[in-house]
C-alpha cells in the first residue's frame, strides 16, 4: 500500500524485454536500502524488486498484462520515473490510500500555467459499466496520476484537471508530460467500494 507522495524522480537506465514481460532497471538514491521481494511504486505500478545492482541501481520486472494497462510499457532509457516505496503502517498518511494497482491509462490533453503553478487536464475511456465500478473522479476528491496523490478539479465524465504546485514539477516526472503525454490512473479505492455496495442493493 502506497500514499501517493513520491519520494524520488528517478531515471531509467535499461530495459529490457523478456517475452512478453518488460525488466526496467532504475536509478535511485534510495536503491542500496531495497532488498529483493521488496515493493516499490512505479509511476503508481506497484512492482517486486527482483535485482539489486551496482551504482544505486535495481530492477523490477513487469508482466504483459501491466505494460498493457499502463504507460510503462512505453518507457525509454533516460526517462524519469516516479518512485514511493511502501507506506509504513506507523507513519503519516499524507496523500490518500494508493494501492499500486493502475486502472488504465489517460491522456494529457492541455497544459496551462497560471501564476507560477500548472494546471494539467487530461482524458480517459469510460462509459456506463466503468463508471458503476467507480472508475470516475468526483469534484475535490483523490486520484493518483503516475503515482502522484493529486486532487481533482473540473471533473467532467471522462476527464478531469489537477493543479501542480513548483514542488511537485520539479520533484515528480510532471516535468515531461505535455499534451498527448499517457499518464496512469488510479483512482480512489475509497469510491470503489461505495460503487459496488450500490450496485448489489
Amino acid at each position: 500500500m502506497f500514499s501517493g507522495i513520491i519520494e524520488e524522480a528517478a531515471k531509467v537506465i535499461a530495459l529490457r524485454e523478456d517475452g512478453g514481460n518488460l525488466h526496467i532497471t532504475v536509478k535511485c538514491s534510495f536503491a542500496d536500502e531495497l532488498k529483493v521481494d521488496q515493493s516499490v511504486s512505479h509511476n503508481g505500478v506497484c512492482l517486486t524488486v527482483v535485482g539489486i545492482g551496482e551504482d544505486s541501481t535495481y530492477t523490477v520486472t513487469a508482466i504483459k498484462e501491466t505494460l498493457e494497462r499502463s504507460n510503462l510499457g512505453r518507457l525509454k532509457s533516460g526517462d524519469r520515473i516516479n518512485l514511493e516505496r511502501s507506506m509504513l503502517m506507523n507513519g503519516r498518511l499524507d496523500g490518500h490510500i494508493v494501492q499500486g494497482h493502475v486502472d488504465q491509462t489517460a491522456v494529457c490533453t492541455g497544459v496551462t500555467e497560471v501564476d507560477g503553478s500548472r494546471y494539467y487536464s487530461f482524458r480517459y475511456d469510460s462509459d456506463v459499466e466503468k463508471a458503476r465500478q467507480g472508475y470516475v473522479t468526483v469534484e475535490k476528491g483523490s486520484v493518483c496520476v503516475n503515482g502522484v496523490s493529486l486532487t481533482v478539479c473540473n471533473s467532467r465524465d471522462n476527464g478531469f484537471e489537477v493543479a501542480i504546485i513548483p514542488y511537485t514539477y520539479e520533484c515528480t516526472n510532471f516535468g515531461q508530460i505535455t499534451e498527448g503525454s499517457v499518464v496512469n490512473l488510479e483512482f480512489d479505492i475509497i469510491g470503489k467500494y461505495i460503487s459496488r455496495m450500490i450496485s448489489l442493493g
